[in-house]
This record gives structure tokens, sequence and C-alpha cells, in this order.
């Protein structure tokens, strides 16, 4: 999207066409957030990114852990696993570029929000702590690391959004990845510093572009999947959220109450990731009484919050559930 997206948006904004895409690169939907959101809605249209596996299922998901939960949601943290069979795990190497190079671009990611002069979202209720890079997780027996990709930052924007323009309270999110045991901690902790390392170069970007299997240890290749590991292949994100019991002033004492909540789908990347665009899509064109009154370049939790998205979702295979609401 970085290289090709943008002329995507500017052609549907100028023809009065709305527009959803996958993207999961933060410079890239702050960057059409800037340059065509007063266009969009002078023409009356919707310019929804990151409306696939980046970053629906986190983004619906905390809006679906809020409105399940009797009182006031301050925070919440998402957990996510993904399971392959025996076939193994594969990603095509357009997301290994989408890293590449936004990871090489932060400086220029800084000077864009500075740009758009975004109004800090208040805390409500207790801080969220921040947890370090990897951690053992007593939940899931299992050790996590914080997930870097664009779900956090998509989470952010529509919570800023609910808050300034409908007054709702915002919710504190920290995004997380299980990865399994020592063994992996120590893989990714290699892998890891030498993809920074390398981002940092133009010869070890053209490297790690060049040799995307060599450096991913066969995560990402050239050719994707094959139709088994898809087969095989599933996810399930956690939330566990905390927040305060109707009547309690979210201001003052601890949370009291707390709920856990899940997403579970198939394969991410290319069996969940068209069933979320689609479905988006279609409540984008049905349930248009719903959405923001304006048009505008939106985050999905921003322009789908009042629409049927998540029982659309939950009939096609991504599906939300309540795991437990212990009581205050």
């Amino acid at each position: 999207y970085r290289f090709l997206g943008e002329p995507v948006v500017e052609a549907c904004v100028e023809n009065g066409a709305s527009c959803l895409d996958i993207s999961g690169e933060p410079q890239f939907l702050e960057g059409m957030y800037l340059k065509y959101n007063e266009r969009a809605a002078e023409k009356g249209v919707y310019v929804v990114g990151s409306c696939g596996f980046d970053s629906i299922p986190a983004d619906m998901g905390v809006l679906y852990t809020r409105d399940k939960l009797k009182g006031t949601l301050t925070a919440v943290e998402s957990f996510l696993s993904v399971k392959f069979g025996p076939e193994g795990l594969c990603v095509h190497d357009g997301t290994w570029k989408s890293a590449i190079y936004g990871l090489a671009d932060e400086d220029n990611l800084r000077k864009l929000r500075k740009k758009i002069g975004y109004a800090p979202v208040p805390v409500v209720g207790a801080k969220l702590k921040k947890r370090g890079f990897v951690f053992y997780n007593r939940e899931f027996k299992e050790y996590s690391t914080l997930f870097m990709a664009s779900d956090s930052s998509v989470v952010k924007r529509t919570q800023r959004y609910l808050h300034t323009e409908l007054q709702e309270t915002p919710v504190q999110y920290g995004a997380y990845l299980n990865i399994g045991g020592l063994g992996s901690v120590i893989k990714l902790w290699f892998a890891g510093m030498l993809f920074l390392l390398l981002t940092k170069f133009s010869f070890g970007r053209k490297l790690l572009t060049k040799y995307p299997e060599f450096f991913s240890g066969g995560r990402f290749t050239k050719e994707g999947p094959t139709q088994k590991q898809m087969d095989g292949t599933s996810f399930t994100m956690t939330f566990f959220g905390e927040g305060y019991s109707e009547g309690q002033d979210p201001q003052k004492g601890k949370p009291n109450v707390k709920i856990c909540t899940e997403v579970k789908g198939p394969e991410p990347g290319y069996v969940a990731t068209p069933i979320a665009m689609v479905q988006a899509a279609v409540s984008l064109l049905e349930d248009a009484a719903f959405l923001p009154k304006r048009g505008g370049v939106y985050s999905p939790g921003a322009a789908f919050s009042k629409t049927k998205l998540i029982d659309r979702l939950n009939r096609r295979g991504v599906e939300f559930s309540v795991i437990s609401k212990p009581e205050v």
C-alpha cells in the first residue's frame, strides 16, 4: 500500500465512490487520513482502511468486549494465538515487505503524526500497565511478546474518534502475540535482532526483500501458502478486559469488574481477511443509516461500531463470543 495504494483512494474520493482496503501499514492509513479525510467528507464517501485480519478482529473485538461488559470498560489486552497443522505456517512476502519498509521508516511516521496533531486520548480508570517485550503468560502457560502489527494504532484511532465525536469512554489497549516455549523465544530474539539490524540499511533491506524465505525461516515466501497450509491454520484472539460496575465512577478506585472474550476464525491472511473485507463492504452498503454522519477516512471501529458487522462476521465463520464474566 505504501507504494501502490494512494492512487486507488484518490480515484475513489474524486469520483464519489467509497473505498475499503486491507492495509496493515499505519503510515499509509494515517497518511490517507491526513490527505483525504476532508475531501472524502465533502464528497460524502467513506474510506475505511485495515478491513482485513489487520485490524477488524482487534478493533471490533475491543468494541464487542465493551458492549458485553455490564458497566464501563476502561482497559483491554488481547493475545493472539495462531495454530497450524503438520504442513506448517506460511505467508506471502508482500506482508514481509510491509514490515521491512514500515520499520525502516518509523521516523517519518512520527513526523506524520505530529503533522496530523492528534488530540490526546485521556486515560480513564486505572492506567493499563505496560508489559515487557517478552514475558511469561500465566493465563496461557507460554511466552508472549508485543504484537508489532497495526492493531494498536488502529484501535487507538477508533477510541480517539469515539471519544471526541461521540463522547464515549475511551478504552486503553495492549496487543500481544503468544509464541510458545523458551526455544521459540530464543529463535524470535535472534531473528528479530537480525531483522531490525538489516532494515536500518538499504543493502540490508535489499537482502531481506530478495531472500524472504531464508531470513524468515520459511515463514514468508514469494509463492505464499499452499491450500493444505491454509486448511490447517486458524487463529484465536483472546481479550481480557477490566472496568467499573454500573454506577461506579471510573475515576475513583480500582477496576472491580472483569470480562474475557474471544474472536476466532480460519487462516488469518487468505481466508479470514477476505471474509472480513467482504462483510465490511456489505455493512457499508446495507447499514448506511448506522455509519458516521459525515463521510471521511475512518478506522473499522469508527465506521462500523453501530452497524451489524459483528453479526455478519459471526455468520461467516469469524466468531465473537464471551468466555467469562466474573461478577463484581
